[in-house]
């Protein structure tokens, strides 16, 4: 853990929108639960199809999203501090849908899969905003790569 301290993580984790509502002591228990992950710009987070096993909440950084097409990698979005990523496997029970690379250095805290699932089973509050989140990370990607389709086709 480092000398981050769990008041500080705490703090932290109280700026996140997802996890806004939640009491202190839920929110101590996240800390404690969840491991602290850093990245240099340029690491990958994880690759599209791997096994998705934990989600991540950028603490500090900005990470971006890219999906396999045809040609190579494409960037769908990019997410700053106070987002999470990595969470769709984990719903779906399914591979990764996505490849998350750090744009600049990252400061992540990593939720493993069953303390994620248990968030999510003890807040319902916590579960609205990831599926918010995942709506929108669905559109934004459909946008994405149909705009990487049509300017790659022309016409006739």
């Amino acid at each position: 853990m480092g000398t981050m301290l769990f008041k500080d993580e705490v703090r932290m984790l109280r700026q996140v929108p997802l996890f806004a509502g939640m009491e202190a002591a839920r929110l101590k228990l996240l800390a404690f639960t969840s491991d602290r992950v850093s990245y240099q710009a340029g690491e990958i987070l994880f690759h599209q199809g791997d096994i998705g096993d934990a989600a991540y909440v950028i603490l500090a950084g900005q990470a971006e999203i890219l999906a396999d097409s045809g040609k190579g990698p494409v960037k769908v979005a990019e997410v700053g501090e106070n987002s999470i990523v990595g969470e769709i496997a984990i719903l779906c029970e399914a591979t990764r849908t996505a490849t998350v690379k750090a744009a600049t250095p990252i400061e992540a805290l990593r939720i493993r899969k069953e303390q994620f699932l248990k968030l999510l089973t003890d807040f319902p509050d916590v579960t609205i905003q990831v599926m918010r989140v995942l709506a929108e990370r669905l559109s934004q990607t459909t946008m994405a790569l149909t705009a990487e389709r049509s300017s790659r086709t022309d016409a006739g």
